[in-house]
């Protein structure tokens, strides 16, 4: 359990590279859906990669410890997604880089974040509020208008993945992204995957697009490598 500033307490899933290390970290931010299979897996998955990899409960203050909404009732996590601020994530956010920092295997300085749906929007938050070398955004919904105020104070290299047929994020939201980076002067890489849908790289859900899941983790890792990890 991570103590939060808040006075709050929170679970997390971690995974560790075998070996002495040191290893980079990476921040793993949840969907919507809680940290379930999927995203144990993917922390699994970026351990294998070499990453101490941690996955913060963000629905900590409202659902119970290892809560797990379903894909196809999202009734069960509106009440949790509804109940999050900005500055209850923040608390999150700086709880889990704590727990990073206090790893002895992390190497101080390189750390980075990522995040799907719900958490590609937290991995944008993670990179205005920490010193991270890189961050990654999975169709992050509401980073416009809620986070571009932030845009300014972006610390890393962002890296964002879009769907082509997502009805949940419409272009003009996109464009108001790369537009608020742009102003502020920040750097960025843009993919659009023109026929993957919202959370098309998860294979646990309909909307799983084994192709654009397998390019755009090929684009993760060598982002990562290449920004942080090298």
């Amino acid at each position: 359990m991570l103590p939060v500033a808040d006075g709050t307490t929170m679970a997390a899933y971690a995974a560790v590279p075998a070996g002495q290390g040191p290893f980079p970290g990476l921040l793993l931010f949840q969907e919507a859906f809680g940290v379930n299979h999927h995203i144990r897996e993917l922390a699994e998955r970026f351990a294998r990669e070499g990453w101490i990899t941690v996955a913060p409960e963000l629905f900590h203050r409202t659902a119970p410890i290892g809560f797990e909404g379903g894909y196809t009732d999202f009734s069960q996590v509106a009440p949790h997604m509804q109940a999050l601020t900005e500055k209850s994530l923040s608390d999150d956010v700086l709880a889990a880089a704590a727990w990073l920092q206090r790893q002895p295997q992390f190497r101080a300085g390189a750390s980075a974040a990522i995040g799907y749906c719900l958490g590609g929007r937290v991995s944008f938050l993670a990179n205005s509020l920490l010193p991270l070398k890189a961050a990654v955004s999975y169709y992050g919904g509401r980073i416009a208008p809620d986070l571009l105020k932030r845009a300014p104070h972006l610390s890393g290299h962002h890296l964002f993945f879009w769907g082509g047929r997502d009805q949940h994020i419409p272009p003009e939201q996109i464009g108001a992204v790369l537009a608020g980076l742009q102003q502020a002067g920040k750097p960025y890489t843009n993919v659009v995957i023109s026929d993957a849908d919202h959370g098309f790289s998860c294979d646990e859900r309909a909307s799983f697009n084994p192709a654009a899941a397998r390019d755009a983790w090929a684009l993760t890792i060598a982002f990562l490598r290449g920004r942080v990890a090298a």
